[in-house]
């Protein structure tokens, strides 16, 4: 038995108030609170837009912030995983 598995690739970005939003090729679009990703969440409208779509879509980057979103993890749920050291 063959199963076909497609990666999310996205091909937006946006952001309301408190959430970031991603459109993926297949149409579906989905949120993901900006308080899993601290760098966007402190980040300037103008920073939140200046973002680069990555690897063909599986990428989210933001330079201006040195943020680096796998598109795969974040619709795991997964949020930011860097801790301060301390």
């Amino acid at each position: 038995m063959n199963t076909l598995i497609h990666e999310p690739i996205a091909v937006k970005v946006s952001f309301d108030e408190d959430s970031m939003w991603v459109a993926l090729a297949d149409g579906r679009k989905f949120g993901v609170p900006l308080a899993y990703f601290p760098r966007l969440l402190n980040a300037t409208a103008k920073q939140r837009k200046h973002y680069t779509i990555s690897g063909g879509g599986t990428g989210l980057h933001w330079a201006d912030i040195d943020e680096d979103i796998c598109v795969k993890s974040l619709m795991l749920g997964i949020g930011d995983r860097t801790k301060l050291a301390g």
